[in-house]
């Protein structure tokens, strides 16, 4: 998301000068701009930020954005009708559909605050290796969310963040995702694994099917970057290494394919587990 600073009672694109900094009685507060009908709607939804307000262009009328009007006003966020050029400025890209809002910064898990707050009977932990596509994160975190993970850990340097890109390109699912930022993905590995959480690598020359493993276990899938795949001493750190097979020319698959092939393996081992439900 485009960062910036707000303070309660903004201009139009919400942020302001550094100058304002120094000024008495302002107090800046971090700020994105997310943009998107899904990513809005998500935001709104999961109450995990303060807006400033939303913006609409004045040329959409359909259902769609009318119900995000209807939820703002229903949560008390304002709404401001601008042209499409203006939104166009404040997203920085033509691919908003015709939505924006000024809102508070996400805020970051803790590892420790995901492994604690796990959705199932096993704890399921996305670690990215250097992912360096904001469309893959997007979709690598919407498959998360469907598949139950209980969050996804992202290096802080020389990987994506979470910027409007990849929030548009999750149709919103970060935020519903808890996401942390590791500073060292190997050590990390191994904290997990002192927390009795098995270390799963999906690599090309793995030496074992995907589908082969029990992943009926409190486990960590670990995706390398595009192109580079695994780091060799995240490689070295990791439990078990893993390949999905391919049976055509091209050697592997883009990572957020991959992630979403072993992430509804991982769901359907574990419904099996579980049996027949009450209702089947």
């Amino acid at each position: 998301m485009t960062e910036g600073l707000f303070r309660g009672a903004a201009s139009f694109c919400g942020l302001c000068s550094p100058s304002d900094s120094t000024r008495p009685g302002i107090t800046l507060v971090p700020v994105d701009i997310i943009y998107g009908i899904n990513a809005v709607s998500e935001a709104l939804k999961s109450r995990g930020r303060g807006f400033e307000y939303v913006g609409v262009a004045r040329e959409r009328h359909d259902h769609r954005v009318q119900r995000i009007i209807d939820e703002c006003r229903r949560v008390g966020v304002a709404v401001r009708f601008v042209t499409r050029q203006d939104i166009d400025r404040l997203a920085g890209t033509a691919s908003h559909q015709g939505v924006v809002a000024v809102t508070s910064a996400k805020t970051y898990a803790e590892v420790e605050e995901i492994l604690g707050r796990r959705r199932g009977e096993h704890a399921l932990v996305v670690v990215l290796d250097g992912v360096e596509d904001p469309h893959n994160l997007g979709a690598i975190i919407r498959t998360a969310d469907g598949a139950g993970a209980d969050g996804v850990l992202i290096p802080e340097r020389r990987a994506a963040g979470v910027t409007a890109t990849v929030a548009k390109a999750s149709a919103g699912a970060v935020e519903h995702v808890p996401i942390a930022k590791i500073t060292n993905v190997a050590r990390t590995l191994e904290e997990l694994k002192n927390r009795n959480v098995w270390t799963v690598g999906l690599d090309e020359r793995g030496s074992q099917a995907y589908d082969a493993l029990d992943y009926n276990m409190d486990c960590a899938l670990v995706l390398g970057g595009e192109g580079k795949g695994l780091h060799d001493l995240v490689k070295r750190k990791c439990d078990f290494l893993v390949s999905i097979p391919m049976l055509g020319k091209v050697p592997s698959l883009n990572v957020s394919v991959a992630a979403a092939v072993v992430l509804y393996e991982i769901v359907r081992q574990r419904r099996n587990a579980q049996g027949p439900s009450d209702t089947e």
